[in-house]
């Protein structure tokens, strides 16, 4: 069994430090339906950037398979509320990284008999 992995320092922890809690507590509403976490739970938040330049955000986002039914869905969710957080125009890319367990949160993979 792999042990839990923190998850990966998006970009605003450097340059805009003030909006992770908000983004990380508006991404909690988003909620994976076939598993009944949410997406920051499950581990799918890779990154979360601001171009201050360009005056928007880009989120990058995985899912637990490849083919997930909910993709569509989940992502457009995970990107209006990270837009609605740091109100600027937000795009959102789903990673092609393979997520893996050990993405979990800690204590959550308890429940499916992971850790």
């Amino acid at each position: 069994m792999s042990p839990i992995r923190p998850r990966p320092t998006w970009q605003i922890e450097a340059s805009h430090p003030d909006v992770v809690k908000p983004v990380d507590e508006a991404l909690r509403q988003v909620m994976d339906p076939e598993i009944g976490l949410n997406v920051m739970e499950i581990g799918l938040m890779r990154d979360v950037s601001i171009d201050d330049e360009d005056e928007s955000a880009h989120v990058v986002m995985i899912m637990t398979t490849p083919f997930c039914p909910y993709a569509p869905a989940l992502l457009e969710s995970a990107r209006s509320k990270v837009e609605e957080v740091i109100e600027k125009p937000t795009t959102i890319e789903m990673g092609m990284e393979y997520w893996d367990p050990s993405y979990m949160e800690e204590g959550v993979g308890a429940d499916w008999g992971l850790f």
